[in-house]
């Protein structure tokens, strides 16, 4: 029913008469939870909308319609703020994400976020955030393995990113997303605004969306947006999957595009795409710990391989939460050291403790499983 009333609400048009039978109010209140969980609620609200389906007790849904106008309408000042500044600075930059696909969809409000992503040299990081926090008043939050965390004054959360992919996240998207700079072109009537070509950006998204499936799920929005991607009729299908297959991004496209499918276009479920959306819905929008230790204890090799991730972090990882590490890599065992210490000291025993008990209660069946679909989705 939730697929139901999203498709109505991208496609405009209404249910069809079996569709509508299978509604009812009494559905209502867990299909607000679930979109909520997924940040559709606003679109769940327009397809209610649509159809005649809100009534005086379900009038106040229409809110979500408004304060997703008013997210799109605050994030998009903020954005050509944010590009003028970068512009002005002489900073190379490229927006990302829900700033770029929003234009695709029927209306740009419909696709929500809750941050801006824009790209910039690793290089000119540094003088992005100096410009942004000294003459814009921007609030410095911190640095991640692959971004900055900034406020605007609006409260606008700005991820600045200097890398698209981690080294050994999303198979080989990192080997492909590198050259970006390489394959990016100039907007029209700018001189330091860039914008990647379709199948680039195409890429991104598959492998955005990898990533946050290995660390716990995606939700349901960027299945959305790739199926608005698969609907842009001028897109060069042939270029987009001879780059996926450079990155060994073809199997997980695949069966993303599928489950879209299945969501929005009728096509019908198989094995694979029911495991798939089990894992998705039961994730919400950010992912869950427990998908991400189930996915996870099978990539490192079973319970002792993850117990282990836990203690030694890689040093591709590491060295971004210490970049002392990218100069000298010897001090690698000493920052692992100071890491433990922060874990027993500063207050995150308590979760690596909760993740390690439930590592073990993974029960062998529910590894299989979880080994299977990550062999029959390419990750």
């Amino acid at each position: 029913m939730l697929f139901a009333l999203l498709r109505s609400a991208l496609c405009g048009e209404a249910l069809t008469d079996k569709e509508r039978e299978l509604y009812n109010a009494k559905i209502l209140p867990k299909l607000v939870l679930l979109a909520k969980k997924h940040d559709v609620s606003h679109l769940l609200s327009l397809g209610l909308k649509n159809n005649g389906l809100l009534d005086e007790n379900s009038k106040k849904l229409e809110n979500e319609m408004f304060k997703a106008v008013y997210r799109y309408e605050t994030q998009s000042y903020e954005l050509k703020r944010l590009c003028e500044a970068l512009e002005q600075s002489r900073i190379p930059f490229i927006p990302l994400k829900g700033s770029v696909i929003r234009n695709y969809y029927p209306k740009p409000w419909m696709r929500t976020s809750c941050d801006i992503d824009i790209l910039v040299h690793e290089k000119d990081a540094d003088k992005a955030v100096a410009v942004l926090t000294e003459q814009y008043g921007y609030e410095y939050h911190g640095k991640g393995s692959h971004d900055i965390s900034l406020f605007t004054s609006m409260h606008t959360h700005i991820e600045l990113h200097y890398d698209l992919v981690e080294e050994g996240i999303a198979n080989e998207s990192s080997e492909v997303l590198k050259n970006v700079w390489d394959m990016a072109v100039v907007r029209d009537g700018y001189d330091f605004w860039y914008e990647m070509p379709d199948e680039y950006y195409y890429f991104y998204h598959i492998a955005h969306m990898a990533k946050h499936f290995e660390n716990g799920g995606c939700g349901i929005r960027p299945f959305i947006d790739l199926w608005i991607l698969d609907n842009i009729q001028e897109a060069d299908k042939e270029k987009r999957d001879k780059l996926l297959n450079q990155g060994n991004l073809l199997k997980f496209a695949k069966a993303a595009r599928k489950l879209s499918q299945i969501w929005l276009s009728y096509e019908q479920y198989d094995l694979i795409s029911k495991q798939l959306e089990d894992y998705i819905l039961r994730g919400g929008v950010y992912g869950n710990s427990e998908n991400r230790i189930t996915v996870q204890q099978q990539k490192k090799g079973g319970r002792i391989g993850y117990a282990l991730s836990k203690i030694f972090i890689p040093y591709e990882v590491i060295k971004f939460y210490y970049p002392i590490l990218q100069k000298h890599r010897w001090l690698t065992p000493f920052m692992e050291v100071r890491r433990w210490c922060r874990l027993i000291f500063c207050g995150h025993a308590e979760r690596t403790i909760r993740e390690l008990r439930y590592n073990q209660s993974i029960s062998a069946d529910e590894a299989d499983a979880t080994k299977d679909l990550l062999l029959s989705i390419g990750l």
